[in-house]
């Protein structure tokens, strides 16, 4: 059984994790800062690298605390190498890169976005390879086919921005706070799916996502002081839903050996994603897998059981492996269309 020291700091979230190869999660420690952000409606990369230094190295003393291990008791150290805001990035992996080369273990760069494709594997140990994997959080929506550690597949990606981006842009267009997506998802909660809002690319035999569209008919639609803001939360959710659920249909039909439909990501907490992707997959015969909600959003568990994977499969790092802003899982992809692709 190996024990693996998780690091994450890709954005807003501080966070350090002990876990092991046989799923258990011996300890997590995490500091927000959504409290430093919110004056700004979002989050300010300085601010975040800042607080980063500040408190990584303590909630790396608390882990280990909690777990009663010591690190030279750990068998590697997996950081978040990318994709993610640079200053932050830097923070955890030269972090990472410290630890490693002072107690003489292997260091594991993981990119960030394979740390959500395969956290639903720590939390259901049932969930084999190949699955067909909707990751959709405030920087990426994507279609991959998740073929295994280190294979992915990318089936399709957003042209321009993200879902939760578009969550987040909603909340400060209405007016209802930081962390966006939580606060719209309340609000839609009181309110009617009666706005006339687009579905982007629904229907297109183009495979990708495009929510830059229904950012702007929601401005327009606040602007119009016709609707209530829970109307038009609602109104919003249900266009994410839809365009979500168009293009994950699309996307079954060239997976056709998946185990399972999977989602993933910080968008993936939300309730009527979470349902509507369950739905689907019943009428299409796959098991439905989601993580826990705490393991949605960014965490270093999730960093410290790719770390675990992939050390089993014998894949560590060299030391001067480099921080990335951008580090697409499928670098093979063929490229689309979109000046603000995000790979």
């Amino acid at each position: 059984m190996a024990l693996i020291l998780g690091l994450e700091s890709s954005c807003d979230e501080t966070a350090a994790a002990l876990v092991t190869s046989d799923r258990q999660v011996l300890a997590h420690r995490l500091a927000g800062q959504e409290a430093a952000h919110r004056p700004y409606g979002g989050v300010v990369p300085e601010i975040a690298a800042r607080a980063h230094v500040e408190v990584l190295a303590p909630l790396i003393e608390a882990a280990l605390a909690d777990a009663g291990v010591t690190l030279a008791e750990v068998d590697a150290i997996a950081a978040t190498a990318g994709p993610g805001l640079i200053g932050g990035v830097m923070v955890g992996l030269v972090t990472g890169k410290a630890l490693a080369h002072a107690a003489g273990k292997p260091l594991i760069a993981v990119n960030h976005l394979e740390g959500h494709a395969l956290s639903p594997r720590l939390s259901d140990p049932d969930l084999d390879f190949p699955y067909l994997l909707l990751l959709v959080s405030g920087g990426h929506c994507q279609l991959l086919l998740v073929e295994g550690v280190n294979r992915y597949r990318r089936l399709a990606t957003t042209i321009d921005d993200a879902a939760g981006e578009a969550f987040d842009k909603t909340a400060k267009v209405l007016g209802l706070g930081f962390p966006g997506g939580p606060a719209v998802e309340v609000a839609a909660r009181a309110g009617r799916p009666i706005v006339p809002l687009p579905r982007p690319l629904k229907g297109s035999p183009e495979p990708h996502f495009s929510f830059a569209g229904l950012k702007s008919a929601v401005v327009r639609a606040q602007a119009a002081a016709i609707w209530s803001v829970e109307d038009i939360a609602a109104s919003f959710q249900q266009a994410v839903v839809d365009c979500l659920l168009d293009r994950t249909v699309r996307a079954l039909g060239q997976a056709h050996h998946a185990t399972a439909l999977v989602v993933a990501g910080g968008v993936a907490a939300n309730g009527a994603v979470r349902t509507a992707l369950s739905d689907l997959a019943g009428a299409n015969g796959l098991r439905f897998v989601a993580p826990p909600l705490w393991l949605c959003t960014d965490n270093a568990a999730m960093i410290g059981w790719a770390g675990a994977e992939r050390f089993a499969a014998g894949l560590t790092d060299p030391l001067d492996v480099a921080a990335r802003p951008r580090w697409p899982l499928d670098p093979g992809a063929e490229a689309v269309r979109g000046a603000g692709v995000k790979a």
